[in-house]
């Protein structure tokens, strides 16, 4: 896919385009992949392409090829509210606040602060994101914006803050099997391995979080399983900004009367992670996104004698 696609200026949010056509928004894609072939790489064209298509504006960071700086350390601070011991927390405010930031940074808040809609698309390497990406979650994410938000500390997140009003979606590629990441398999679901992201990152800045994308088998995936998964992954960028989030239990929503601790009648016998997810979402948009989910990776698990060449695998050690 040629580079210019890539090319595209933010603009202001714009009126419906006619009846029958959807309103354009603003899409920021944050893509972390080293390898130019890779399955990962071959889902960021597809996703600008789509989106395009339907009349959004889509700006891309590759953070590869913008060398992004990883390390979050006392260089990201040039001038110092105290130079003498380094608090994150007081420098991030105090630059973000005054105008202080780091350029990089800054412009991609300014890219952050645009979107509509954020797409993290990214191998999972040792049940995580790579650290180019948590380096610009780390860096970008800045206190007074993610969280700290008004200087109220606390008191805007999970559901609320600065980045309220935004969608975000995780694109994932895996290298093991789907039985590995099944609810009894081996690994643990994914959903709850990428927890902290999708709760404790997105949604903890404000954002509705939509169910994650995954392909499973990357490793020995063959040329039918990434046209399903390519397929699939249109599917799921038709819809989406209508598409149901997460059904996360937002902080000042009435379930944590302390803001710290769920309230005795909510979620009754339940602890760990999945207490923190309601139980009203709308369990046929839930099945559906199973069907989806489910039928796009069994292609991936088809005719594994003939694998498709799609870079180094997804993962450092081929097996994730």
């Amino acid at each position: 896919m040629p580079k210019q696609i890539y090319d595209v200026t933010i603009s202001a949010d714009e009126p419906f385009l006619g009846k029958n056509q959807i309103m354009k928004k603003n899409v920021l894609i944050v893509y972390a992949h080293p390898e130019p072939a890779s399955l990962t790489r071959q889902l960021v064209e597809l996703s600008v392409q789509t989106l395009q298509e339907q009349g959004h504006k889509v700006v891309l960071s590759d953070l590869y090829a913008m060398n992004w700086k990883a390390v979050f350390d006392e260089n990201d601070f040039p001038s110092r509210a105290n130079p003498n011991r380094l608090s994150f927390v007081t420098e991030s405010g105090h630059a973000y606040s005054n105008g202080l930031q780091t350029v990089d940074v800054e412009a991609e808040q300014q890219k952050l602060l645009a979107a509509d809609a954020v797409i993290l698309q990214f191998p999972l390497w040792w049940f995580g994101m790579p650290a180019i990406l948590k380096g610009w979650v780390d860096r970008v994410f800045a206190y007074g914006l993610a969280y700290g938000y008004k200087g109220e500390g606390n008191r805007y997140r999970y559901g609320d803050g600065g980045l309220k009003g935004k969608r975000g979606i995780l694109s994932v590629t895996v290298g093991g099997p789907v039985a590995d990441y099944l609810p009894r398999g081996i690994n643990g679901p994914l959903d709850q391995l990428l927890f902290p992201i999708t709760h404790g990152m997105l949604f903890f800045a404000g954002m509705e979080v939509l169910p994650t994308y995954a392909v499973y088998g990357t490793g020995s995936i063959t040329a039918a399983g990434v046209s399903a998964v390519k397929a699939a992954w249109c599917s799921r960028l038709e819809c989406l900004f209508d598409e149901a989030p997460m059904p996360f239990r937002r902080q000042n929503g009435g379930d944590y009367p302390d803001s710290h601790v769920l309230a005795n009648h909510v979620a009754i016998g339940q602890t760990g992670l999945l207490a923190h997810i309601a139980e009203e979402r709308d369990s046929l948009d839930a099945l559906a996104w199973s069907e989806d989910h489910h039928n796009a990776n069994v292609a991936t698990e088809r005719h594994r004698d003939e694998p498709l060449a799609v870079g180094d695998g997804e993962s450092p050690t081929g097996a994730r």
